[in-house]
């Protein structure tokens, strides 16, 4: 249903907030194309490398070792067809031990990747993707912060293994943004779909819906038409 007016402000759903825990398990857990091309928006990847397949991975890791390590929980846990894994978390508040526990979570799924009589060369990269709604590193403007093992003296070189990906959601500001690149609309959608969102900016909307997944996600979300 859309508004007759010069106000440009169409769309008159009500709409979850996608940051909210139990949301973003529930479109990102269950839907596997919306989860695809959030990593391919928001993932380092380069051409040829695109995520195409994925199936859901448990989202507890257990610890082969009980009494040593503590078990932990991720939001969404997932692998494609070319064995690598990824780990999708939405994080609303910030702590000063989020980096060490995801850096913990993604190395104990590297490492359980080598089970009884594989060899370490069949080891699958890991990219841990988290999606943070507070600002962490006030020093600097950047919002997209990724962390890989490169050596010192030559960023060529890269160890593969382990990818961690950071995003600063409040620093990353629509109007800077133009063009309906996968990532800026799906960073747009995050940052400007919050609980009880009402109206969407007509332009926002009609960008949104040109993606199929992000479309479904918007339909997911909805709450209840607005009345009267």
């Amino acid at each position: 249903m859309y508004l007759n007016t010069k106000i440009p402000y169409l769309c008159t759903m009500r709409y979850l907030d996608p940051k909210n825990d139990l949301i973003f398990k529930r479109v990102f857990g269950e839907h596997p194309m919306i989860t695809m091309s959030l990593l391919n928006g928001l993932l380092p990847l380069e051409e040829g490398q695109l995520v195409t397949e994925i199936e859901y991975l448990p989202a507890e890791l257990v610890p082969e070792i009980p009494s040593i390590v503590k078990n932990s929980i991720v939001d969404v846990r997932c692998k494609d067809n070319q064995g690598r894994q990824f780990i999708v978390e939405m994080q609303m508040l910030w702590t000063d031990s989020f980096k060490s526990r995801v850096l913990f979570n993604a190395s104990k799924a590297y490492v359980r990747q080598l089970d009884k009589g594989v060899e370490y060369k069949g080891l699958q990269p890991v990219y841990a993707l988290s999606i943070v709604n507070e600002i962490f590193e006030p020093q600097t403007d950047k919002w997209y912060h990724h962390y890989k093992m490169v050596h010192t003296q030559d960023q060529n070189m890269v160890m593969e293994g382990l990818q961690l990906i950071f995003v600063e959601l409040p620093k990353f500001k629509p109007l800077t943004f133009t063009g309906k690149k996968l990532n800026v609309l799906w960073l747009r959608y995050l940052s400007e779909i919050d609980n009880g969102t009402e109206l969407i900016n007509e332009q926002l909307l009609k960008d949104l819906m040109e993606v199929p997944e992000i479309a479904q996600t918007l339909e997911l979300t909805k709450e209840a038409p607005i009345r009267g």
